[in-house]
């Protein structure tokens, strides 16, 4: 039998605890424990002996509100589900608990299949980081699936998207930001697939020069150009039966891409050099950081294959996407990099975190996991401090001198100038300008169609 899921109901009204706790054992006393408490510090004495799964919290409570209840529970049990309870007109207080960290809320006066909607909903999601094997526990106890930490509602959709993908055998896009970890979602879906015994072959193409990366790709012959010295067998070849990960996949040659669509559509390809025919069975999974179906209107991407290869889509959500799991990976890197630099770990004070919450992260979870690095090698004592953060984090972040200069005041000539800057920035990634910007992506495309804007070449 599994076990029950172990419920925290926290409420200074004695009337809502013995309603919640005697109605929840009557729908179901086989699947759920409870427990509650009359305010957040006797909420923190209870959690101390009860590994509870999911809490529910009111805002307003005696010695300790719903609000700092929440900032200590995701600072010790980061692994517990959230959900905040609340009067209709505190959209403000909703706001601001999902912000630091809350999975839901609940209007009150409540009515109870609410509840248990909200707790089968839960569940469902722990059930996702449970199925097939042990929950794994990474360090400080965060809860990961495939090695990918996260808690954030946007990682459980995208886990859900996982499972599902990964039963089928279509090529995969997944596309976001620098240092997203789209690496670890392609290794998900190969782990999670009936082709997980086989090889996982991971290719980062911007590190193929141009001359070589049909080579590397598909092989060559003896003799085919100067060097090779003996028959040499590509990532394809090496990836037979199992799956071949393209990453920086917009960076590829378009001579290569008409040699891709070819894989693609009849599974056949021939060495460089080489007059066989070779027929393998690879799963492919792409990635990018490039906006590919605008490179396929610049001509820099084959339309055909760009549709050949965005079978399914999935995208990497950005760290600001998701600023609820800053705590947990902030944690596990640190402990990770404590360890291998011989200093004890201790758990990051809130102060901290909630500095780390307010930076933007352009470099995303890699920027993040680079900081705890920083912060591992320089922290001294039981504490660690704003001085052990790199610079460019510790100190306020400036906006960006632009340093406009223009022949007239014309408000259009300093919106397109202010377009172009940002898009030079951000090396014409749309989404990330669209962001810089604050305007929507359609909004960023119909102001560069205006103002005639072209990317160089």
């Amino acid at each position: 039998m599994s076990r029950k899921t172990k419920i925290l109901f926290v409420d200074d009204e004695p009337a809502y605890r013995r309603s919640f706790a005697v109605r929840l054992r009557r729908h179901d006393e086989h699947a759920y424990e409870v427990e509650t408490a009359e305010d957040g510090v006797e909420a923190l004495e209870k959690l101390a002996a009860f590994a509870a799964d999911i809490v529910f919290t009111d805002f307003l409570m005696p010695r300790m509100d719903g609000m700092t209840l929440l900032a200590e529970i995701r600072e010790r049990y980061p692994a517990i589900f959230v959900v905040m309870l609340t009067g209709v007109g505190d959209t403000r207080q909703v706001v601001a608990a999902m912000k630091a960290g809350a999975y839901d809320y609940i209007l009150k006066p409540f009515d109870f299949p609410m509840i248990i909607n909200a707790i089968e909903k839960l569940v469902a999601h722990r059930t996702i980081l449970d199925r097939g094997e042990e929950l794994r526990r990474a360090g400080t106890g965060q809860p990961a699936f495939e090695n990918i930490i996260g808690q954030d509602q946007k990682m459980f959709e995208l886990y859900e998207k996982i499972n599902q993908v990964a039963q089928s055998n279509a090529a995969v896009l997944i596309t976001g930001e620098s240092g997203t970890g789209k690496e670890l979602i392609a290794a998900a879906i190969h782990s999670k697939s009936t082709r997980s015994d086989r090889p996982l072959v991971q290719v980062n193409c911007a590190s193929l020069t141009e001359t070589l990366i049909n080579s590397e790709l598909f092989g060559h012959e003896k003799g085919a150009f100067t060097g090779a010295v003996a028959r040499k067998r590509g990532f394809f070849e090496q990836a037979d039966g199992g799956t071949l990960f393209l990453d920086e996949f917009g960076d590829i040659p378009m001579a290569t891409q008409v040699a891709l669509l070819r894989v693609l559509e009849l599974g056949t390809f021939q060495r460089v050099g080489g007059t066989e025919t070779i027929r393998v069975d690879v799963r492919l999974i792409c990635a990018t950081n490039r906006n590919l179906l605008q490179a396929v209107r610049d001509k820099l991407f084959r339309e055909d294959l760009y549709y050949r290869i965005n079978v399914v889509a999935l995208e990497a959500p950005s760290l600001r996407e998701r600023k609820s799991d800053i705590p947990l990976l902030a944690n596990f890197f640190f402990e990770k990099y404590c360890a291998e630099t011989g200093k004890p770990f201790y758990a990051i004070p809130r102060a901290i975190l909630d500095h780390l919450k307010e930076y933007a992260w352009p470099g995303n979870v890699r920027e993040l996991a680079n900081a705890m690095e920083h912060a591992a090698v320089f922290s001294r004592g039981q504490e660690l401090s704003l001085a052990d953060l790199p610079p460019e984090i510790r100190q306020p972040q400036a906006v960006t001198d632009l340093a406009l200069r223009l022949p007239t005041a014309s408000l259009a000539k300093a919106e397109e100038a202010l377009i172009r800057k940002v898009l030079e920035e951000c090396q014409w990634n749309l989404k990330q300008a669209a962001q810089s910007l604050d305007i929507a992506r359609g909004t960023l495309y119909s102001k560069i169609e205006k103002y005639g804007i072209q990317k160089p070449f």
